[in-house]
């Protein structure tokens, strides 16, 4: 009993080992897969914080001494998903992870010295002397900073005096940049090459296509030719930039299962606001100057230029030249298209640095000399209420994807900016957007209203059982056009020029240069 007191005394008098930091600045490999964000649609990429998300692969070297280990793995992307975190490469695996999200800056600061006291340092405007303060943090960094000194309670910096705080040491929770870290074991001292990979938001991709139409002599009637140019946009919505990062981006919706909120790493400058001692009337006024005015609205950005104005603070083309005449840049670079699945993955060829709080874009599709059909649409609906007024037709590229055609490989979604020929060089004819296309469907393009080329609905008679309609179109260009008008309903008899396409009775004709024609059509009323 004596002996097994006497080795129960030297356990517990056995100094514990001291749990021994290793930091990871960065990695030394990073490969970045991005995912578009679910359910956009139609809308541009959110430029403060895109919502779709992204792969992230790391390789990073780390020396990992005997005995347990916290490694922290400084640089991580911001909206990173922490429990989907995977590290390999360890001698005995990974025992605890933790998501460091507190970064190290002036409002972090003012965060973590909450309730706790600081040193508040003032100088004299007249005498340039200084003079030292204790001062407890009471409330802040949100709205302004609120101390306690001996003197009462006042909002920092709301004095007239220039001061500024000094603060004790650096919380240990605090980090210059977003921080993974993980606790590990090892029998000896070893350096390894470790992976890691997680996923993480505030990403997205589009495509961004530039078509410059170009009409072809002698050929039949609203044929034409169309070159394709397509930019790889990439967004990256965070504080972390990927150098030399081996960049892909996956088309398509992996099912994908909702998760809460994430909080956003915190961190960021101090935004003090005072309010002013004079009078109200003796107050120039500063729209956001005051804590309570709302922000002026975010500025609108229309796609000027080729290259789209997405507002981004930072955009990057990545290997272009573009010839005098020809809208659609020469591509140096251009991702690769592969087969993942069922899905659809853009490889850029080399590697490229996707600058934190910018994008990057990179040409995606070359193909000129596409075949295309101009048209111009209507349907007898969009004349409703309006008996014989005349209206403008849709202008309609219509093509299909096919390598008989020109293309022939899938086509993402996105928007479309088509320019045309003129004595001017190129002008932009219009916008619009594209779905997504696989191999062999029907592409449709529609790009604004023709003036030139009008229809005009009119009732001309109706009975109890029969509704007679009349359908005049003129066109007023100096060539033949294609028109084709859509009857959403059932018919009385069958009218000669019209068929149907896709179910729908439509109306095709070719109407004359500075020609016209008419259509009767008769519809069968419900008894």
């Amino acid at each position: 009993m004596r002996a097994g007191l006497a080795f129960a005394l030297m356990l517990s008098a056995a100094p514990v080992a001291a749990q021994s930091i290793t930091t990871s600045d960065g990695p030394e490999n990073v490969s970045l897969t991005v995912y578009r964000a679910s359910g956009r649609g139609e809308a541009p990429i959110n430029a403060n914080w895109p919502q779709g998300y992204a792969l992230v692969t790391e390789t990073r070297t780390v020396s990992i001494p005997a005995g347990e280990s916290l490694i922290r793995f400084e640089g991580v992307a911001e909206g990173m998903f922490p429990e989907s975190a995977i590290v390999t490469g360890l001698p005995k695996g990974v025992r605890e992870k933790n998501r460091d999200a507190r970064l190290l800056s002036p409002s972090g600061l003012v965060d973590a010295y909450l309730k706790r006291e600081v040193m508040l340092t003032r100088t004299n405007k007249a005498t340039g002397k200084t003079r030292e303060q204790r001062a407890i943090i009471t409330a802040g960094p949100s709205g302004g900073v609120v101390l306690q000194t001996d003197e009462g309670y006042e909002a920092l910096r709301c004095t007239g005096l220039p001061e500024r705080m000094q603060y004790g040491g650096l919380p240990q929770n605090l980090s210059a940049k977003p921080t993974l870290s993980i606790i590990t074991q090892s029998d000896a001292p070893v350096t390894v090459k470790l992976t890691l990979t997680y996923m993480a938001s505030g990403f997205d991709w589009q495509a961004n296509y530039v078509a410059q139409a170009k009409p072809v002599s002698g050929a039949a009637t609203g044929k034409g030719k169309i070159d394709f140019f397509a930019w790889l946009t990439l967004a990256n919505g965070g504080n972390q930039s990927f150098v030399n990062a081996n960049t892909m981006a996956i088309a398509g919706e992996p099912n994908r299962v909702a998760r809460g909120a994430q909080p956003r790493p915190t961190g960021g400058a101090l935004h003090l606001s005072c309010w002013p001692m004079q009078r109200t009337h003796q107050v120039p006024f500063r729209p956001g100057y005051y804590p309570d005015a709302p922000p002026p609205p975010a500025p609108m950005y229309e796609m000027a230029s080729p290259v789209a104005a997405l507002g981004a603070e930072d955009l990057i083309v990545t290997g272009s030249r573009r010839k005098a005449d020809q809208l659609a840049p020469v591509a140096v670079v251009v991702a690769e298209q592969e087969n993942v699945g069922d899905l659809k993955l853009y490889r850029i060829p080399e590697p490229v640095t996707v600058n934190a709080k910018g994008q990057k874009q990179v040409a995606m599709i070359v193909k000129p000399d596409t075949a295309f059909d101009r048209l111009y649409t209507a349907n007898v609906d969009d004349a409703d209420g309006g008996e014989g007024q005349s209206r403008p037709m849709t202008i309609l590229f219509r093509g299909e994807n096919s390598k008989e055609k020109g293309l022939g490989l899938p086509m993402p979604s996105g928007q479309v900016m088509l320019f045309e020929d003129s004595d001017y060089g190129p002008l932009l004819a219009g916008q619009s957007t594209l779905n997504d296309r696989a191999i062999g469907d029907e592409i449709e393009m529609a790009i604004g209203q023709s003036s030139d080329v009008r229809y005009a609905v009119s009732r001309i008679s109706e009975t109890g059982k029969r509704q007679r309609y009349r359908v005049d179109v003129t066109n007023a260009r100096n060539e033949p056009v294609n028109v084709e008008i859509e009857i959403p309903y059932e018919l009385r008899g069958k009218p000669s020029q019209v068929v149907k396409v896709d179910g729908m009775p439509t109306w095709k004709a070719t109407i004359a240069a500075n020609g016209e024609a008419t259509l009767y059509y008769e519809l069968k009323l419900e008894n």
